[in-house]
């Protein structure tokens, strides 16, 4: 009886404050209905008023967003989609509406003195629905017809019109899973779009790299849009598993996929507001130049952007291999070789493990810090909830725990991610303690707030799992510390004047920002304009200020019309597909898009 009465009076609260809201929406008043939040309060919204991706925190900014989005936006039919549950006094509701020109769902965290944070999303645009359950096309036509056009022929009539013909409203350049899974929402919402990517075949960025290369996410959290991994896939996939779905789901999810494809120039016409962007297109027996004019153009070339290779004296002399991360081919070619790995993220922990594997004689150079969690750890504790065979026992869907995920605002997730690293430490203390020992330097990142939001700020500093991390604890991988500062014939020389004999150099260095690829496709002014690409703006290690609220530049309108970059992980490509494919066929149809607090330039390097 009392959990009937507890979920009553929740469900009265949540009803009450979304009729409130919703007055004082229809009546215009932004102060009444930013006075319905708490003192301390987010709001952080997907498109559905702002038509940006954007937080707002405590009462002045709840005010400033629906002073300028209430007129446009006209939400209204507030009304929860499940029975609020109440836990520590705060109650949390699943929500629905809609807008002038779509629909959305949200989540509300409701405490006393009123709502702490408030999730909406657009999800769908009225009269542009997705084809979709039982909106699903019909597919094969039943009976005789003379004028019949088979499935087969109208997708090789598209394939030869898109670029000569006719023009692809969207160009997505890079075929990784963040230009898949946009490629794919764009097919189901009818955008005309062409993903082009340097490989041979979709899934080659995958196949192409260090043969020991698997995900480290587990298989609950990294499902594609649209069309889930089998229930029998692993936990942790391996590269070329990955590579093969890649290229099936761009087959079954007609993705106008332009593989050996590269982009040599891109740049924008102010009066006509289209692109001009010049490709090489290898068709097998010859290269074409081909120059397309989309609307829209989408860089979708990973959130790590270029590989960062150091400078170093010696580079030219020295007598061994040496090449990025990005670049190994794998161990076989290095048995009983001396190699020196510079760098301790996940590329430098895989590699190290691959080659001792192998036999080869591995030191590791660790220039700073690295946060390092357990696999199982993670998902148990990090991620279960969520994420795991429980969590879909217990009724959780993949959408529900994307939304679940994205109703915590940034600025407080760091709260959220202490308690569970914390335990973490604890469950693995043994681990860590050996690891220390071994003279490893580990951190929990600048808040203890561990991977996640290291992930976030930075993109790096970071590796998950612990194989080669026992390397590392055991002494069978060589560790050392400090920085390189010069290559000879045969050694790597540290600051210090050690010198590390070397047959093969790694530099698993890391990535900057994919604001680098802006420059060398569009142009330094363009990429300037536009400003940094990725982290949250925390003031934390190299996440420098100040505060966005949010990825910056990240599926989202940027500084530069008709520019916007799309990536992140397999969880986050998935995820926010659909919100930068809602914005850009919003566009394409005409609807009105008036973008709120359009992010402003920082600093890009």
């Amino acid at each position: 009886m009392t959990q009937t009465l507890e979920a009553t009076t929740a469900q009265q609260r949540v009803d009450a404050w979304l009729a409130d809201f919703e007055a004082a929406l229809a009546a215009r008043d932004a102060e009444r209905a930013a006075g319905l939040f708490a003192t301390t309060s987010f709001w952080r919204d997907l498109v559905a008023f702002t038509w940006n991706i954007k937080t707002v925190e405590n009462r002045d900014g709840v005010a400033d967003l629906l002073r300028a989005t209430m007129d446009t936006t006209d939400a209204r039919g507030f009304h929860t989609t499940e029975e609020p549950t109440e836990a520590g006094g705060i109650v949390d509701a699943w929500i629905g509406f809609e807008t002038a020109v779509g629909r959305g769902r949200g989540h509300l965290r409701l405490a006393d003195e009123g709502a702490w944070t408030l999730l909406t999303t657009l999800y769908e645009l009225k009269g542009h629905e997705e084809p979709q359950g039982e909106n699903r096309p019909m597919g094969a036509e039943h009976g005789a017809n003379r004028g019949r056009v088979t499935w087969a022929e109208a997708r090789q009539a598209e394939a030869e019109e898109l670029g000569r013909t006719r023009q692809p409203y969207v160009l997505v350049v890079g075929g990784g899973q963040g230009g898949i899974a946009l490629g794919a929402r764009l097919r189901q919402l009818g955008v005309s779009h062409v993903v082009v990517d340097r490989y041979a075949r979709p899934g080659d960025q995958w196949r192409s790299r260090y043969k020991s290369l698997c995900l480290h996410d587990p298989v609950w959290y990294d499902h594609l849009p649209y069309i889930d991994f089998p229930k029998n896939w692993p936990v942790f996939a391996p590269k070329d598993k990955i590579a093969d779905w890649l290229e099936m789901y761009t087959k079954v999810m007609e993705i106008n996929y332009w593989s050996s494809t590269t982009c040599r120039s891109a740049s924008f016409d102010e009066s006509t507001k289209e692109w001009t962007v010049v490709l090489d297109r290898d068709l097998g027996d010859h290269t074409e130049e081909i120059t397309l004019h989309p609307t829209q153009l989408v860089l979708a070339t990973g959130m790590s952007g270029k590989p960062n290779v150091p400078e170093l004296p010696g580079q030219d002399v020295f007598r061994g291999e040496q090449h990025h991360s990005s670049k190994h081919p794998g161990p076989d070619a290095y048995r009983d070789k001396k190699v020196v790995v510079v760098g301790s993220n996940n590329s430098a922990f895989d590699i190290c493990g691959a080659l001792w594997e192998v036999g080869a004689d591995v030191t590791m150079v660790q220039r700073s810090s690295t946060h390092i969690v357990k696999s199982d750890s993670l998902m148990d504790l990090g991620l279960g909830d969520l994420y795991s065979e429980r969590a879909v026992a217990a009724g959780m869907t993949t959408q529900k725990a994307d939304m679940t995920f994205a109703s915590l605002p940034y600025r407080i997730m760091h709260t959220f991610q202490q308690p569970v690293y914390a335990a973490i430490r604890e469950r693995d203390r043994d681990f860590y303690d050996r690891l220390e020992a071994s003279g490893f330097r580990h951190d929990w990142g600048d808040d203890d707030s561990g991977l996640f939001m290291k992930y976030l700020r930075r993109g790096s500093g970071y590796y998950i799992d612990v194989g080669a991390a026992d390397l590392i604890a055991d002494g069978e991988v060589t560790l050392v510390q400090g920085q390189v500062v010069r290559l000879t014939e045969h050694t790597v020389v540290l600051e210090d004047g050690t010198e590390l004999e070397a047959d093969l150099v790694v530099y698993a260095t890391g990535y900057g920002s994919m604001n680098g690829w802006a420059a060398d496709l569009i142009s330094q002014e363009v990429a300037d304009k536009v400003g940094k690409v990725w982290g949250l703006g925390s003031d934390t290690t190299k996440d420098p200020g100040p505060w966005e609220g949010e990825q910056r530049n990240m599926w989202k309108p940027t500084q530069q019309e008709g520019l916007w970059f799309h990536g992140g992980n397999l969880h986050q490509s998935r995820h926010y597909s659909l919100y930068l494919a809602l914005q850009l066929k919003a566009r394409q149809e005409g609807v009105p898009t008036p973008v709120y607090a359009l992010q402003e330039t920082h600093h890009t390097r």
